[in-house]
């Protein structure tokens, strides 16, 4: 503890008596000075014992000392010490009702107490409490150093907390509680999400303090990492502002805590690139090497169904190195690194849930492989149609930088891994088509091919295998476009598909020969046949 005007009346060697303000003698000083100013105050910081003669002052003059004192506390002056026997044999009465008025406390000085004596008393008890709390600290650091080794983050936190006798929170990449000491800490941080969040977007090292009516306590965030952007944050919240040991034990964690984010790094890199070697043996038809490969790190994905996710940048913008995030984040960067922040999404929620995920960024394109119902597809559904949403709305539309497309396979086992990387393709191909941000290959399975026909392409190829017939249709000789798409919609029936017409069904023979004859193919081809049928079907959805 700092030393108090309180520990100095109490001092053995200095014999102070209390003459006024005996309420106030538990403040801390900050240092004794000596001045015989008529007005120190100019010279003040706050929290001065302020030593005295009153060699320049009429001490006896009580609105002279009611001002001199009322400007010794507006300033943060603590104390007044007067020595007797020097100038005033005793304190004038004006100055200790100035005093008493003013809540001031006024300390008596006898003559054989030297102003130096208080000097070095204040002087060495600041010392002391100095060594005390550097002691304290470099404690708090071996504390905190040992729970690293042995307990990682979660132990780094317990012991934080315990130091600053309040609570801790380390939050990741994407703004998500990763974890809390104690326990009952983490529904509080999770209310600072939004302030995480902000902290994100300035470059590390950042920190900032929350305070206020609607905290219950004072919190501190700081970002964690090397980079411009930061990986992670760390959240401690107190009753005040820390002293100095408890500054040393933030400190050493932010410390200890940034090494394991860098660490973490360094082995997702090395995960990374396991992975990339798992997928190509997958999609090579390898899959029992795929299992040797993987081991522990990703063998439990590839013992349940899975999807294959493959996600392109539309602007061209290749797939920048992540660091592991440990939980969701509805709160995913959304600007000019979509691929980037999908990555961030899925890894995310797939270390929050605990389960493993597959994640292979390739220069322009990532491929993920995920649980099938597991929280990295979900966060990947999110993502998306937190994008599309972004999309719909004018002033967070950024054009090129923000186009992404996603493509999402059926569920699949390892066996059928390089089919379920060409329906996440495929689905990809009709959402780039589209203009749609994710495509789901069960949900074109499970729907209509007629929106696909909608392709520039295919309506070309109509165009060109019907342009004979309409081109006839336009002579007024005879109706065969109306007629062909009657009579393959009866599938052939003659005499159906003639009363749909309202003709003959003789008429309706001779114009089916027609149509042989103009476009040169056998309508007994059932390839034929479907192609035509297509064809009507693009045409007509004009």
């Amino acid at each position: 503890m700092p030393p108090t005007l309180a520990s100095l009346v109490h001092h053995s060697a200095l014999k102070l008596t209390v003459r006024a303000g005996e309420d106030h003698l538990d403040v801390p000083v900050r240092w004794a000075h000596v001045s015989e100013l008529a007005d120190p105050v100019p010279y003040m910081e706050g929290g001065e014992l302020l030593l005295i003669t009153a060699l320049k002052l009429d001490a006896e003059d009580p609105q002279a000392m009611r001002r001199y004192v009322k400007r010794l506390a507006g300033a943060g002056v603590v104390g007044l010490g007067f020595a007797v026997g020097v100038n005033y044999e005793e304190i004038p009465e004006a100055l200790v009702d100035a005093a008493r008025e003013e809540g001031l406390p006024l300390l008596e000085v006898p003559r054989r107490t030297p102003f130096l004596a208080i000097s070095k008393a204040v002087s060495a008890a600041i010392a002391a409490d100095q060594y005390r709390a550097v002691t304290a600290g470099f404690a708090a650091q071996r504390e905190l150093t040992k729970q690293a080794l042995n307990a990682g983050p979660e132990g780094v936190l317990g012991a934080l907390a315990a130091q600053v006798d309040g609570w801790a929170a380390l939050y990741d990449a994407s703004g998500a509680v990763v974890a809390a000491a104690p326990e009952w800490a983490g529904r509080r941080a999770a209310r600072l999400t939004a302030e995480v969040e902000r902290l994100r977007e300035r470059p590390a090292p950042a920190s900032a303090v929350v305070g206020g009516p609607e905290h219950e306590d004072r919190v501190e965030l700081h970002s964690l990492g090397t980079g411009r952007r930061p990986r992670a944050a760390l959240a401690v919240g107190t009753a005040a502002a820390p002293g100095t040991a408890e500054r040393y034990a933030v400190h050493s964690a932010i410390a200890l805590l940034t090494l394991t984010t860098e660490r973490s790094r360094s082995l997702h890199a090395a995960e990374q690139r396991v992975g990339t070697a798992v997928l190509r043996m997958l999609l090579a038809g390898e899959p029992d090497h795929a299992r040797a490969v993987a081991g522990d790190l990703y063998g439990g994905l590839l013992d349940a169904p899975f999807r294959m996710i493959v996600a392109e940048s539309a602007s061209g913008t290749a797939v920048r190195a992540h660091a592991p995030a440990r939980s969701a984040g509805a709160g995913a960067d959304l600007g000019g690194d979509p691929l980037g922040g999908l990555t961030e999404s899925v890894e995310s929620a797939a270390a929050r849930s605990g389960e493993a995920v597959l994640v292979v960024p390739e220069g322009e394109r990532l491929v993920v492989l995920a649980a099938d119902g597991g929280a990295a597809v979900a966060a990947c559904t999110r993502y998306a149609a937190a994008l599309e949403a972004a999309r719909a709305v004018p002033e967070q539309a950024g054009g090129e930088e923000e186009e992404l497309v996603v493509g999402l396979s059926a569920p699949a086992g390892p066996i059928a891994a390089a089919a379920a990387y060409k329906q996440a393709e495929q689905a990809l191909s009709v959402a780039r088509r589209r203009r749609r941000v994710l495509v789901e290959h069960e949900r074109l399975a499970a729907g209509s091919v007629l929106p696909l026909l909608a392709d520039d392409a295919v309506k070309a190829f109509a165009d060109g295998l019907l342009r004979a017939l309409h081109e006839h249709d336009a002579t007024g000789r005879g109706d065969l476009v109306a007629s062909l798409r009657a009579w393959l919609s009866r599938h052939g029936q003659w005499d159906a598909a003639a009363a749909d017409l309202g003709v003959h069904r003789h008429t309706l023979r001779y114009r089916m020969r027609r149509v042989e004859e103009i476009l040169g193919r056998s309508l007994d081809d059932p390839d034929v046949r479907m192609e035509l049928w297509l064809a009507l079907k693009a045409t007509s959805a004009e």
